[in-house]
């Protein structure tokens, strides 16, 4: 399927991308890496030791999706949750230098979700959590609300990116896919477990297959899809973006017509923040007029260059152009 756009066709509509608005709705995250090195056990309980030479900071969940959206060129409004603490001024402060907006950031009381990871010579030696994952309620919620109809407004495409961490509760979900559809604009959905059936509407409902199948209870079988109609009543949404990892994705339409589209990843780095920048591209395709299927292609070439980065990282339009150079010489 890749080789089925063409190279005009790739460059127009990633130009066009740039200049469309996305709002991103959804859970927030400051991600931490501490890179050092390993000489010795601790004395105080059989654990390495690992003394740190580098700390760097990224943006996770919904913010790297916002980051993703700015590093093709167009504009960006993130509505989520941060805490009054130091990761909330960190994620302020990285999400102005890449020029995303800040004006629907609204501050709650819990701490900012923060996943530490200590790395040692290329491993991942553990990960830290600091989070609170209950549902908001009440006054926050309603704040919530008000930056949803106000982005969704003024938006080309709607990204709902729920990591179940109580940003995306069936109000806040149930008024920006309804304004959304008001407006008559794609809505791409990155989906966990707590809501999974509350999307009716999207146009694009991207679970990994493991999701996928514990929320239906059953295997999801690509090679004989006549059970898939059922799976698409149940869900009320228009495509299925399955990601299979190594197997690259398969779209599924809701007649159960399978599309597969093979990995074009060269090497694999990394695949922490891959489904974001997925979720990214669908939403900037579809908003600049391309088809699910392009969109789904086009972000799977952004989704190999992705994993070839350390963490999660940015893809820009000229990385994607030239995978796509490298994959079609290939």
């Amino acid at each position: 399927m890749p080789r089925s756009l063409s190279r005009d066709r790739l460059v127009v509509l990633l130009q066009s991308a740039a200049a469309k608005r996305v709002a991103v709705v959804g859970d927030v995250m400051l991600d931490v890496y501490l890179h050092g090195d390993v000489e010795r056990i601790s004395p105080e309980a059989p654990v390495p030791v690992v003394r740190v030479r580098e700390r760097r900071l990224a943006l996770g969940g919904a913010g790297n999706v916002a980051q993703n959206v700015r590093a093709v060129g167009a504009l960006c409004e993130l509505v989520a949750a941060i805490g009054d603490d130091t990761g909330g001024t960190q994620l302020r402060s990285m999400l102005g230098a890449i020029g995303a907006s800040l004006d629907s950031l609204v501050p709650v009381e819990r701490p900012t979700t923060t996943k530490t990871r200590i790395v040692a010579r290329s491993q991942q030696v553990v990960r830290v959590d600091e989070e609170e994952d209950s549902d908001l309620e009440g006054d926050e919620v309603e704040r919530l609300l008000a930056c949803v109809r106000s982005a969704v407004d003024a938006a080309d495409a709607l990204v709902l990116e729920d990591y179940n961490k109580g940003v995306l509760v069936p109000r806040v979900i149930e008024t920006a896919m309804q304004a959304a559809r008001r407006k008559g604009i794609p809505i791409v959905v990155d989906p966990k477990y707590r809501n999974f059936f509350l999307y009716r509407g999207a146009t694009i409902f991207k679970p990994n297959r493991r999701e996928l199948e514990a929320a239906l209870g059953a295997d999801v079988d690509l090679e004989h899809p006549e059970a898939l109609p059922a799976t698409f009543e149940r869900l009320g949404v228009d495509h299925l973006l399955l990601t299979l990892g190594e197997r690259g994705m398969a779209l599924i339409s809701s007649g159960g017509l399978v599309k597969r589209v093979p990995t074009v990843a060269r090497e694999v780095y990394d695949v922490v923040g891959a489904g974001d920048t997925v979720t990214a591209y669908l939403a900037l395709v579809l908003a600049a007029g391309g088809s699910p299927t392009e969109a789904a292609v086009i972000a799977n070439y952004a989704a190999g260059v992705e994993v070839g980065k350390l963490g999660a990282a940015t893809v820009s339009a000229d990385e994607v152009i030239e995978a796509y150079d490298a994959f079609m010489a290939s």
